[in-house]
């Protein structure tokens, strides 16, 4: 695939409306889970709602009209700093996110995901740039981040049978 021509980044809706979506409909995502050569997984500490201050894996929605394939370029680059090809991913399955807040922090608004989640291998040497979204990313050992409470449970659904 061609990455050099990313999506156009349609324009973000206004927050009223975006809200008005969120209340009234799910969202459909993709998270990404990253793998090092220990097999440690990727993790960084939400900035923001939904999941706030929680830690989770890297992840995004899909864009109105835009393909997984360019989803997944979109979201790797923004994220992490680098575009993955859909190819060199596994998927994991189609998951459900339900949250009390929302990402205004408006009250008694929920928000609902739809997720497909990927693995994917990141190859020695490969760097990771983190975003404006997570204060932090840190590598974690499955068995720990399935101990630890400050892992929010739908990550941990990545890694439970």
């Amino acid at each position: 695939m061609n990455h050099r021509n990313l999506p156009s980044t349609k324009t973000m809706l206004p927050e009223k409306e975006f809200l008005h979506i969120v209340e009234h409909t799910p969202l459909v995502s993709i998270d990404l889970v990253i793998r090092n050569a220990a097999g440690a997984v990727l993790l960084g500490k939400r900035l923001n709602c939904p999941a706030k201050g929680t830690w989770f894996v890297p992840g995004g929605s899909i864009k109105k009209d835009e393909r997984l394939a360019q989803a997944m370029a979109r979201i790797s680059q923004r994220e992490l700093g680098f575009v993955i090809d859909m190819a060199d991913t596994k998927q994991l399955g189609a998951y459900e996110h339900l949250y009390p807040d929302n990402f205004a922090e408006a009250p008694g608004i929920s928000t609902h995901y739809v997720v497909v989640a990927y693995s994917y291998q990141l190859p020695e040497g490969q760097v990771i740039q983190g975003d404006d979204q997570h204060d932090t990313l840190e590598w974690w050992d499955v068995e720990t981040l399935l101990a630890d409470p400050e892992v929010h449970d739908n990550t941990k659904a990545y890694f439970q049978a």
